[in-house]
């Protein structure tokens, strides 16, 4: 899952909560907006360019071999932004959140999920308690 601290993200600056500033505010709500905008907006100009590549790319090779080739290279492409689209979905949510006042706060438990962990995965709706119990639950179901 693309992470919005990659290369293209590099300009993020963390936030710098004043000292007792209270949690989830309206400057820290500002704040993962703008991320959230940001890797969606990113997200979707992927998606404009993959539709591009494909209506020009898109040929008619004789040789099967080349046929196939170009076959797996549009099936990688579209496998990966079907789940860019996913993604975009959970951003959507995340500033449905942010909107309803509810961002920031553990599904499982409903304490703060924290700005650091929020920066690193803006999507993220468990504290990195509850999501390792998760995934170690997942873990022993699917064994």
């Amino acid at each position: 899952m693309p992470n919005p601290n990659d290369s293209q993200f590099s300009h993020f600056v963390p936030y710098e909560a004043a000292k007792d500033e209270e949690y989830m505010n309206e400057p820290q709500k500002d704040h993962f907006r703008d991320i959230l905008l940001a890797w969606k907006k990113q997200l979707m100009e992927e998606v404009d360019s993959t539709i591009h590549h494909l209506q020009e790319e898109a040929s008619n090779f004789a040789d099967p071999s080349d046929r196939a080739s170009q076959e797996e290279e549009f099936s990688l492409e579209l496998r990966t932004r079907d789940r860019e689209r996913k993604l975009i979905k959970k951003i959507n949510e995340a500033m449905e959140r942010i909107d309803d006042d509810e961002y920031g706060y553990c599904d499982a438990c409903g304490i703060e999920i924290g700005v650091r962990r929020l920066e690193a995965r803006p999507t993220a709706t468990m504290c990195i308690d509850c999501k390792t119990l998760a995934e170690i639950k997942e873990k022993q179901i699917g064994s």
